[in-house]
């Protein structure tokens, strides 16, 4: 299916929503804080200004207060979103200089994004686009973390679903993790608070200077 050759998100979040502007205004600062906890605020203006777009063009075409949802997916350097609805009906661009709002929005989405489609679903269709992540130090170490705790405890089972069990499966790897880290730090005669104080300052310093 066209939009969908891509290999398994790295992280995933499914975010359901009414199609109404109040739910858009929450919308907007749920995924902020989603991207936020991933690790990579940087594209936060863009995507939601993506978000807004795809939102809002649900209850313009679709119809007021419908049920919809949004999908954030990390997918190494690039961050999809899809809103799916219950509609097939599939959005026109107009023309740039076009006078009416219909279609104008899909060359918002173009210019934002670094690809974009729409496809249709067995309920309905959904719209989807993806926005550029920089590749860095920052995002390579979550990579590694996501890496190291996919191995950690052998969680095949959990990794292979890539939904919220297997968000769940990392937060209880990484608090294990965590764990046996400070129980290696005391075996060794080391304080495990100035080893996570040391580790606090760290990661501050190298946010501050992404």
């Amino acid at each position: 299916m066209p939009g969908y050759e891509m290999s398994e998100p790295q992280l995933r979040c499914v975010l359901p929503f009414e199609a109404v502007p109040a739910e858009v205004r929450l919308l907007r600062k749920a995924v902020a804080r989603q991207l936020s906890q991933w690790g990579v605020p940087a594209v936060t203006d863009e995507t939601e200004l993506l978000v807004t777009e795809l939102a809002t063009n649900v209850f313009k075409h679709v119809g007021e207060g419908v049920s919809a949802t949004l999908v954030l997916e990390w997918r190494g350097e690039r961050l999809r979103l899809e809103v799916h609805d219950k509609s097939q009906m599939m959005p026109t661009p107009k023309p740039a200089d076009c006078d009416e709002e219909c279609g104008r929005g899909l060359h918002l989405l173009a210019a934002l994004a670094v690809d974009w489609g729409t496809v249709l679903t067995a309920v309905g269709k959904a719209v989807w686009c993806e926005v550029a992540i920089t590749s860095g130090r920052a995002c390579r170490r979550i990579e590694r973390a996501v890496e190291a705790l996919e191995q950690y405890q052998g969680r095949t089972s959990a990794v292979g679903s890539r939904g919220r069990r297997w968000e769940a499966a990392l937060e209880e790897s990484a608090i294990a993790l965590i764990a046996d880290l400070l129980h290696w730090t005391a075996a060794r005669g080391h304080d495990p608070d100035d080893m996570l104080d040391r580790a606090q300052v760290h990661y501050e310093a190298e946010a501050d200077a992404a």
